[in-house]
């Protein structure tokens, strides 16, 4: 590799470059087609996936301020079947030299683990990475990623289905990023991502919050303390 390749290595796999679109900006490849080269990527990472359907947060489910946006979807994805059966089969005949990583999301432990499970051995798959940020149904919808306990549990669920690279994904808000990111570790993921959006809500000139679900999930291109709202309103994080 000479001193102007773009080339990594990463989880024993050759990367052409580090330039992986991150889950939810590309969909599952499909809706970028014809816009960008997907297969010069390093990698795209998918949408969410989970077990069942998901239509989302009610709309609007996108709000702009100057330098940046708030989004709130709601992991809205057609359930691991459909994604089985069309999205990837798409997606390892578009990228033959791109890495694909399938973004898993549940609301039990059980459930990350059962998506891994259906979707391990699928065409073309480099790896998973799991949003620990979803919200725990069990435990009354604290977060999975702000207890160690759980993300120790659902890394080591994940781990037993499948040998390919597992990828913990941390929200911005763990008051000890670093050592959650061990607790990942130590439970058998191969790598972290960091990290989630940062929560915010935008409200419009009537008061009323600008999303349908009213938070959402902030990304910035300027500083925080430098954003303005069109409206002449800031988020609120």
């Amino acid at each position: 590799m000479n001193s102007l390749s773009l080339e990594r290595e990463l989880f024993g796999r050759r990367f052409q470059n580090p330039l992986l679109l991150a889950a939810g900006t590309a969909g599952f490849g499909r809706e970028l087609n014809g816009v960008l080269r997907l297969d010069r990527l390093g990698g795209i990472i998918t949408k969410a996936v989970s077990l069942q359907p998901r239509h989302g947060n009610a709309p609007p489910r996108v709000a702009e301020f100057t330098g940046g946006m708030l989004n709130s979807i709601g992991l809205a994805n057609p359930g691991v079947e459909s994604v089985r059966r069309e999205a990837l089969p798409w997606l390892s005949t578009h990228l033959t030299r791109a890495h694909i990583l399938v973004n898993v999301v549940g609301f039990t432990v059980e459930e990350y683990a059962e998506v891994v499970r259906r979707l391990d051995g699928a065409p073309r798959i480099t790896g998973f990475e799991l949003n620990l940020s979803c919200p725990n149904t069990s435990a009354g919808g604290i977060e999975f990623g702000a207890d160690s306990g759980c993300v120790q549990r659902i890394v080591a669920a994940c781990r037993q289905r499948t040998k390919l690279p597992i990828v913990a994904k941390l929200s911005p808000l763990l008051p000890d990023i670093g050592g959650m990111a061990v607790v990942a570790r130590d439970a058998g993921a191969d790598a972290v991502s960091a990290v989630n959006t940062i929560p915010g809500i935008l409200y419009g000139n009537t008061g009323e919050a600008r999303l349908g679900h009213g938070s959402g999930g902030v990304s910035a291109t300027q500083p925080a303390s430098s954003l303005e709202d069109r409206t002449g309103e800031e988020p609120e994080m």
